[in-house]
């Protein structure tokens, strides 16, 4: 009898949380860490379409990008979910740093403002998000203030984190120094451009979601 009782509640919520199409699932991090590459990379596995456009270029990524209804499959089941790209979180944007690729300074000033309109929309959205993936350049040292900001900021909303190490196909990357600066959270290691240790990355995902 107890066991039929559990099978009925099994169903029950199944049926009312199993097919939830609205998650939303965000790509934060510090600039250049590598977000919309790990976004184009999980809309063209699954969706055969990229995101939207990355670019050396600091800020390239100034306004909130959502792709609906991405269904990912891994052992037979599948997943439906919204993901959704935002701008890189930085504590100072100068119009100066742009002015190094060669942009010119009305340009470069447009492109500052847009960054930090960005910044402050995607930290609005953190109260949006069922999931996060923080990505993090692998390669530099994961102790910064944007960082620490970002996963205090989450963990005050009680938000699922995973942390994303990217840029591992580069000689200097060192995932261990991620993992033991946050030793709380889970982290997987892999390079969005090249596609390495995807397959893992998405059966770690989609165990969270």
């Amino acid at each position: 009898m107890l066991s039929q009782v559990r099978k009925i509640i099994r169903s029950l919520i199944s049926k009312i949380f199993g097919k939830r199409s609205d998650i939303k699932i965000g790509l934060y991090g510090p600039v250049n860490a590598g977000k919309t590459t790990l976004a184009n990379r999980i809309c063209m596995d699954w969706l055969g379409e990229e995101l939207g456009s990355a670019s050396p270029v600091p800020h390239e990524t100034r306004e909130i990008q959502m792709k609906e209804k991405v269904t990912m499959e891994h052992n037979g089941k599948s997943v439906t979910f919204n993901l959704v790209d935002t701008p890189g979180i930085a504590t100072k944007i100068d119009f100066e740093d742009f002015l190094k690729f060669g942009m010119k300074a009305k340009d470069a000033k447009q492109r500052a403002k847009e960054a930090t309109r960005g910044v402050i929309e995607a930290i609005k959205w953190l109260d949006n998000m069922d999931l996060v993936l923080v990505v993090l350049d692998a390669t530099e040292d994961p102790i910064n203030q944007v960082n620490i900001t970002l996963l205090g900021n989450l963990d005050a909303r009680k938000t699922p984190v995973l942390i994303v190490g990217n840029k591992i196909d580069l000689r200097k990357a060192n995932l261990e120094r991620i993992k033991e600066a946050f030793p709380q959270y889970d982290a997987i290691g892999i390079s969005a451009k090249e596609g390495r240790n995807i397959k893992e990355f998405y059966g770690k995902l989609f165990d969270m979601i």
